[in-house]
């Protein structure tokens, strides 16, 4: 009969998990398959909190779904990992669907939920961390693991965890996440009112703090192969959170104490409405895309320069060009029509703005006088070998360049990509764009074309 008190799920989900999440990214980052994918195709550098709550998210999503939710967040995750692969410093290629990869990723989740509880005080007996681990190994088998890859018992993790550790690196990953992201961490958005002079200084003092729990709380094994001393003050330091976290956060009610995705999805009776979120992005648009001179108006040249573009890249022949340009000079049509109030050739972002979401409210095929036989345009440009699908070194073609960061262009291509077979449909691509412009919440995959908001 399971102990009552033992619930692996649960703990995940306190709020003291927060305290060993530096540790759990350190970890991770420090296996060289990891540290590549993250060097090469993670947002970390620039949006640290961002991976943070995705880690934990994930984490809490993966254990608190039900079976079929369960799937669902296994293929996100297969979807998002299929593209993060390539070649390490050393010349090996690594792959972020590697077994023995994914295997690490997923323990150090359970262990780092052990190190919390046992750095709290409260920490498993011998009997409960078999529980704990019986439960975690049962919601991990929808990823059809090799058994050879995962302890069968919990006993059996010291030695694999000492196994693996001789295969960590103290890598530019894990270096730059220890000692050096939240000194150029951006303001959280829920620390507005600090403003940027306060945030420095609160940056630089939480930056110390984390780096000295970080490396007080680290396994000593790693801590020795990284060659990383733990000080007096982070062992007081950690002794003082992680105790004093375990004497408030257990007492606390359950609703203070949890953090469970069941309880963030659960709309609030008191919270207001989400606002229309297509101002924002239909702005962004205008500054990031369309406006090429960045002189705050759209004329028929920066049109004709979006065309361009997608002729260099393709190298396409006389024909080819001529429907390119053909289609983005009929989206200019429709915009200098409907947006070029005074006739001067010129269409500013406040204007396109307005327009454009005034335009998508009244008439439901707004898009389909103007943007989209453009993209039809530049889609059919771009698939070169005509298969009907656009391949990602097809779209890396078009939607790459000096100025996209590798990130964001496979961020795009997966939003696109709602299958996640691979490669993307004209109707997808048409699908996503649409939503980009109709879509009220940024909840919706074509929302966050250009990246999340």
């Amino acid at each position: 009969m399971a102990d009552p008190a033992v619930s692996f799920k649960r703990d995940l989900s306190e709020w003291r998990i927060s305290l060993v999440a530096w540790r759990l990214l350190v970890l991770q980052a420090a296996d060289p398959a990891v540290g590549a994918g993250m060097h090469e195709h993670s947002t970390y550098r620039a949006h640290p909190w961002r991976r943070v709550e995705h880690t934990l998210g994930s984490g809490r999503r993966l254990f608190y779904q039900d079976g079929e939710a369960l799937r669902r967040e296994v293929a996100r995750l297969d979807r998002a990992h299929k593209r993060i692969s390539g070649t390490m410093p050393d010349g090996k290629p690594y792959d972020a669907r590697e077994p023995a990869t994914r295997a690490w990723v997923l323990l150090t989740l359970f262990e780092c939920v052990v190190a919390m509880r046992r750095l709290g005080g409260d920490g498993y007996d011998a009997g409960q961390l078999e529980l704990a681990y019986r439960e975690f190994r049962e919601t991990i088998a929808v990823f059809e693991l090799p058994e050879e890859e995962l302890p069968e018992t919990a006993a059996d993790l010291p030695g694999y965890f000492a196994r693996y550790a001789r295969k960590l690196e103290f890598n530019d990953a894990a270096r730059y996440l220890l000692n050096d992201i939240l000194r150029e961490a951006p303001r959280p958005r829920r620390l507005w009112f600090l403003g940027d002079a306060g945030w420095r200084v609160v940056r630089a003092l939480v930056a110390r703090v984390i780096r000295e729990l970080t490396v007080a709380d680290l396994p000593p094994v790693v801590r020795e192969r990284f060659g990383l001393a733990r000080t007096r003050w982070g062992a007081l330091l950690s002794v003082v959170l992680h105790r004093g976290a375990g004497l408030v956060v257990p007492r606390l009610p359950e609703r203070m104490r949890y953090r469970s995705p069941e309880e963030r999805a659960r709309p609030s009776r008191l919270r207001p409405q989400r606002r229309d979120a297509r101002g924002s992005r239909v702005d962004r648009f205008f500054r990031e895309v369309l406006d090429q001179t960045g002189d705050g108006f759209i004329t028929v040249h920066d049109l004709r320069a979006m065309a361009h573009n997608v002729c260099w890249q393709l190298e396409l022949d006389e024909a080819a060009e001529a429907r390119v340009y053909g289609a983005f000079d009929g989206w200019w049509e429709q915009l200098r029509a409907v947006m070029d109030a005074n006739g001067d050739g010129k269409v500013s972002r406040e204007e396109f703005t307005a327009a454009t979401l005034a335009g998508c409210d009244r008439d439901e095929a707004y898009l389909e006088r103007g943007l989209l036989p453009a993209l039809r345009a530049v889609f059919t440009a771009a698939d070169t070998d005509g298969s009907g699908f656009l391949e990602f070194d097809e779209y890396r073609a078009v939607f790459g360049g000096p100025r996209v960061h590798p990130v964001e262009l496979s961020d795009g291509f997966r939003q696109l990509d709602t299958d996640g077979d691979g490669r993307i449909t004209l109707e997808e691509f048409l699908r996503g764009f649409t939503e980009f412009f109709t879509a009220r919440a940024d909840s919706t995959s074509g929302a966050q074309l250009l990246g999340r908001p």
